[in-house]
């Protein structure tokens, strides 16, 4: 059963038995009466007699802008009011995650506060920070992009305030919690209670379902308590024994009702929105956006088919035409939406995402380019890198941002905001070139938006110059969104191994320096085997596997399947229950451990040099050599290159000391915080953490030195952007790293002794060379031209007519460039050229010689071999040609 029905079945369930579900006592403690919607068909409570829920849709719009029945507040009171209330109840406030979420491998970015407890604290198997507790925490949805400004309500990034518990069947609360967040309507937000109506509903996700309870107010929903009580099996469904309060608020939504603005955006970025009108030239009419902004919420792209009627529906009840409407509503609007993607990047970037053309990331660019459009098209005199540091001085308070990250924010932009304006010049000639061919569908607009990073904004503006129609969809980002979405590879689990054995016994745990130890064979399968105990670390976290002897068998490999790890031998000559001598390749093992440590000391010292954006992308550490994707926006310089291996070596020196513990995850979270993951999501309700002290912490099963010193030279081999958003490191370390050094030490003096010069005179006598040879190659390709031109005024005569086509068949000496350029040089409309030198052959058709069936990649037949284009066509001659001018 899909999430849809079984929210439907579940509301359907609830509602016939309500005074099971919610919390029926306090509402009639109150003076609530149950109701039903005439227009939706939804249960509801209020105080007075009504015919209609409280939805906007079924309201008719707005009733509290300009007219709030709540106390006024502004953003950071709002929670700020909020976090004291549910204090006083018993909840503690927790600091929020970070946006971007690490610790999970199933969502690029937190989309609700629950997030942040799922899948480890709603399974039960780890603790919650806090229980009950209360948390500010910012989220990333990208599926409401096109209605940002429009709408009046809509955000890519808002603040959901969540109020969480996590309990016992037995000891659930819900008339507890219920009475909380209706104290702090009441109470902290000063709301009359007939201003209020609660709403019956249902809720579903993850395979879990149960009641919720919907809070609105004079056509505005400001939040919703979710009560997870169940869960779907494959028999029915069952009542969990760990059940969760989820209640989810935005921050923006009681700030926005508390002070009954135009439009919630007003209320949530005062600063920011005052600095872009100070800073462009215009001039909104603001008598009319007021009157426009009750029935801004039926703009809404994803539930609305008819945006068109409800634009002039709106303008007539307004007493305008649609037209005047759209340009004064549009800018403000575009206003909105750059104040709102530049705080969503400011959260993003500063929580180590980058923008890019995959991935989240890719999001990120969206918002990017859509806010830099905006910010062209309408003149604002600012960059969206100050704008986030406007946002950050505002909610210094609630949300503190180190100068350091805001730096490193500031950087992350500039470069894409340099990377919009090279795209943006290419994409004109781009759109030119299909404007003038034919029209440009939705579909297409899509794909010039994926492929070049054109936005369809960009793509009407040339249209309107050309004259030529472009109709923009009115939920183009939203299609962009789903289309990418749509597109991710399915993660599909991989099918584990089962085995009737105990768990192996993980030696290389309790000692790194143990290489000989004694087993018995818990089972035998072909050349498999698995052991009580183990040495030998199986490939994993990109480390290769150890390799060794199991008695006189060689192990030619090492995996790990659960709590059982098997060793795959060359000949298995043993049998269940015996006894055996094991021996691991000391040599190997240390290089991979060297290995896996300098990833984590380069990784640490990238972020030294390149800012805190940098994180683990992806590693592999083998005998020969290792690598580190970090995330990065550009290509690394030498210098940049330099001083990371510099500071990596500094940091082997300082014979740091390297801990490997074992910690349960929740403890290591609150200790050491999200960096950990650095190599995405860890499974386990106990993780490994590797510390190096002062540079690096991480949740790691690898094999480590004890302390840096034991790494020795770290060498860095090369650099590469292997992505957008990602650049490899190459690098060795130990004996290998001495190797590295030694064979460049003998690339140089080779090459000193090839120019013979001292090798401190080397790099100048490269450049010395090079800048000759230079010289030589462009006096080269003069001679060729003049050659081509001496050609030509000797072959311009030989050109005879053949049924209104000019034709010419030459043997001249030259290459093939001479004889391209020579070729185009006497080609025209009605010609057709053939050239050849005795080997290679080129011929160039005219247009009109093209319309009358020559063409080159035809024509080229007749005289060799080859292939080309209709104009154009290359290849080799299979006979000698016969000159028209001979």
């Amino acid at each position: 059963m899909d999430t849809k029905t079984l929210k439907a079945k579940f509301r359907e369930k609830a509602s016939k038995d309500y005074k099971k579900y919610f919390a029926v006592d306090v509402l009639e403690e109150k003076g609530f009466q149950r109701g039903i919607c005439k227009k939706c068909g939804k249960y509801f409570w209020s105080t007075s007699d009504r015919e209609v829920c409280g939805d906007p849709d079924c309201e008719g719009g707005y009733s509290f802008i300009g007219n709030s029945p709540a106390r006024s507040m502004d953003y950071i009171e709002t929670w700020e009011r909020f976090s004291n209330a549910f204090g006083d109840m018993g909840y503690k406030t927790i600091p929020r995650y970070p946006v971007v979420a690490r610790w999970r491998d199933d969502t690029d970015f937190v989309q609700a506060s629950i997030y942040d407890f799922q899948p480890h604290v709603v399974s039960g198997s780890i603790t919650p920070p806090a229980n009950p507790l209360v948390v500010p925490q910012f989220c990333l949805r990208f599926l409401d992009t096109d209605n940002v400004g429009i709408s009046g309500r809509s955000f890519t990034g808002f603040v959901m305030i969540g109020q969480h518990a996590f309990t016992k069947k037995h000891e659930f609360d819900q008339e507890k919690y219920f009475r909380d967040i209706y104290f702090w309507l009441t109470s902290g937000m000063e709301i009359p209670k007939k201003d209020l109506i609660f709403h019956e509903d249902g809720w579903a996700g993850g395979g879990n379902f149960g009641p919720c309870m919907e809070f609105f107010s004079h056509g505005v929903e400001l939040g919703n308590q979710v009560y997870i009580l169940y869960e779907m099996t494959s028999s029915g469904y069952r009542e969990l024994d760990l059940k969760v309060l989820d209640m989810g608020a935005g921050q923006e939504r009681f700030t926005w009702f508390s002070q009954g603005t135009p439009s919630i955006y007003d209320s949530v970025f005062p600063t920011v929105i005052d600095h872009l009108y100070k800073h462009s030239s215009l001039e909104p009419d603001f008598d009319i956006f007021k009157k426009f902004a009750p029935y801004s919420g039926m703009l809404n792209v994803d539930e609305n088919e008819d945006i068109k009627t409800t634009w002039a529906n709106i303008a007539q009840s307004i007493g305008c035409d649609v037209d005047t409407l759209k340009n004064v509503v549009l800018p403000i609007a575009a206003n909105y939406s750059i104040a709102d993607h530049s705080r969503s990047l400011l959260f993003a970037l500063a929580d180590g995402a980058l923008p890019s053309n995959v991935g989240g990331g890719y999001n990120l660019r969206v918002l990017f380019r859509r806010a830099q459009y905006f910010i062209d098209m309408y003149g604002f005199d600012t960059s969206i890198g100050e704008l986030c540091r406007l946002h950050a001085e505002y909610l210094e308070k609630e949300f503190p941002f180190s100068d350091e990250t805001i730096d490193d924010v500031e950087r992350i932009l500039k470069v894409e905001e340099e990377k919009y304006g090279n795209s943006k010049t290419k994409a004109k000639k781009i759109v030119r070139s299909m404007l003038t061919k034919n029209k440009i569908s939705s579909d297409k607009l899509i794909e010039m938006y994926d492929s070049h990073g054109v936005t369809p904004e960009l793509v009407k503006a040339q249209a309107d110059e050309l004259g030529v129609k472009v109709d923009i969809p009115n939920d183009f980002y939203i299609q962009v969104t789903e289309r990418h979405e749509a597109q991710k590879p399915e993660k599909k689990k991989k099918q584990q191994r089962q085995f009737d054995v105990l768990p192996t016994k993980l030696l290389y745990y309790d000692n790194d320096d143990k290489y000989d130890f004694e087993a018995e064979i818990l089972w035998i399968k072909g050349n498999e085997i698995a052991l009580d105990r183990t040495c030998f670390y199986p490939v994993g976290g990109g480390q290769e596997q150890d390799l060794g002897t199991i008695g006189a068998a060689n192990v030619l490999s090492v995996k790990k399947y659960g709590p059982i790890v098997i060793h795959t031998v060359d000949e298995a000559i043993f049998s269940v229950g015996e006894k055996v001598f094991c021996t691991v390749n000391k040599e190997r093992r240390r290089a991979l451990t060297r290995h896996h440590t300098a990833t984590h000391i380069i990784n640490a010292a990238a972020r030294k040099v390149l800012g805190n954006h940098i994180w683990q992308a992806g590693a592999e550490k083998t005998v020969e050599k290792a690598r580190l994707d970090i995330t990065h926006y550009v290509s690394l310089t030498d210098t940049e290159l330099e001083e990371i291996e510099y500071l990596s070596n500094k940091y082997v020196l300082d014979d740091k000391p390297v801990v490997k513990t074992f910690m349960e995850r929740d403890e290591a979270e609150k200790r050491y915080g999200f960096r950990i993951y650095q190599g995405g999501a860890v499974p386990g309700r106990v993780l490994r953490i590797v510390s190096i002290e002062g540079l690096d912490v991480e949740a790691c099963g690898g094999t480590h030195c004890n302390s840096t010193s034991e790494v020795g030279p770290i060498k860095i081999i090369k650099s590469e952007k292997i992505q957008d958003g990602i650049v490899r490191l190459e690098y060795t370390a130990g004996l290998q790293a001495v190797r590295s050094m030694q064979e460049d030490a003998r690339i140089i003096r080779k090459s000193a002794s090839i120019f013979r010069v001292d090798k401190m005179h080397l790099v100048a006598t490269c450049d010395r060379f090079f800048k000759e040879w230079k010289k030589g190659v462009k006096e080269i390709e003069g001679l060729k031209l003049e050659l081509s031109k001496i050609k030509q005024s000797s072959l311009g005569d030989a050109f005879v007519e053949k049924d209104g086509i000019r034709q010419l068949i030459a043997t001249i000496e030259g290459d093939s460039e001479v004889l391209r350029k020579t070729a185009f040089s006497l080609a025209d409309d009605d010609s057709i050229v053939v050239l050849s030198n005795g080997k290679l052959l080129v011929i160039v058709c005219g247009i009109n010689a093209q319309k009358k069936g020559f063409k080159a990649n035809k024509v080229i037949c007749d005289y060799g071999k080859g292939g080309g284009t209709d104009e154009f066509a290359q290849g080799v001659v299979t006979a000698p040609l016969q000159d028209t001018g001979a």
